[in-house]
């Protein structure tokens, strides 16, 4: 079985077309919806998350100055999603879920693209807007997940050497993208196996003992570097000189599938991470 994430810039047919390839496949099909309902457990605050509004014009700027627990966040609860829906495949189409995990081999990370003037008639015709409204719209769109993407993993959704497969709607039906995507995912390079379904629990462990720490008022002026292998998690960074070692060495521990905890920090000016 293969996890395969399928992202489509302003236009419409991603949702779509990964319902029907999840139905080929016989997967578990989920979206961005899902991935935010999981991202509440870690603290991020509804109010916060609907702020995710990609037709403000200064959207990054009235969210968060620092997004990289948000970051650490979503990619934990993508990974919980994987874990819980996943046994069988999953596919999850959204805007970010493809930067959110590594290129694991039973990875499939999917663009749908078409040129601007396509997409365009295609929200044009599916919102039933004018020409020019239909314009604005896909562009306004298309520049705030630039934003999104740049300010949180310092990537180009527009580059497609950060997929593996790129897929012009405009000289292919979905039909035909569907069989293509299909046939790809069954491919033995993108079947998981041992070895891969350990590294990606062990990623999935340090993601989520990672999102606990960051996302803790407790530890906000602490700095983390987590490695998982096989429950055994070790910790190293810095600490703030009145934070105790044995208090983060205890949040771990309540973390399930943590079976053990190996820790090593240094102790920081409290002024370091605070500026």
């Amino acid at each position: 079985m293969a996890i395969i994430t399928i992202y489509q810039g302003a236009s419409g047919s991603g949702e779509e077309l990964a319902d029907a390839v999840a139905q080929s496949l016989g997967y578990g099909c989920v979206g961005r919806e899902l991935l935010i309902q999981t991202s509440l457990k870690y603290g991020i605050s509804q109010a916060k998350l609907n702020e995710i509004d990609e037709t403000g014009p200064s959207w990054w700027e009235r969210f968060v100055q620092n997004l990289q627990p948000y970051r650490i966040a979503l990619t934990a609860s993508l990974c919980e999603i994987i874990d819980a829906e996943g046994h069988n495949g999953l596919v999850y189409h959204g805007h970010i879920g493809h930067e959110l995990l590594p290129n694991f081999s039973h990875v499939l990370k999917v663009l749908l693209t078409a040129p601007l003037e396509t997409r365009i008639e295609q929200v044009r015709e599916r919102q039933n807007l004018k020409l020019a409204a239909a314009r604005r719209y896909v562009e306004e769109i298309d520049k705030a997940r630039s934003r999104r993407l740049q300010a949180m993993f310092g990537a180009d959704w527009r580059d497609s050497s950060r997929f593996d497969m790129v897929v012009n709607l405009e000289r292919m039906s979905l039909l035909a993208a569907k069989h293509l995507i299909v046939e790809a995912a069954r491919l033995p390079e993108h079947q998981s196996n041992p070895a891969t379904q350990q590294a990606f629990a062990d990623f999935a462990l340090a993601s989520r003992v990672h999102a606990a720490l960051v996302m803790s008022a407790d530890f906000s002026q602490s700095s983390f570097d987590i490695k998982a292998n096989d429950g055994s998690v070790d910790v190293t960074g810095a600490l703030p000189t009145w934070l105790a070692e044995d208090r983060v060495v205890e949040k771990i521990k309540q973390i399930p599938g943590v079976k053990n905890v190996r820790a090593d920090f240094v102790n920081a000016p409290d002024m370091i991470f605070g500026e």
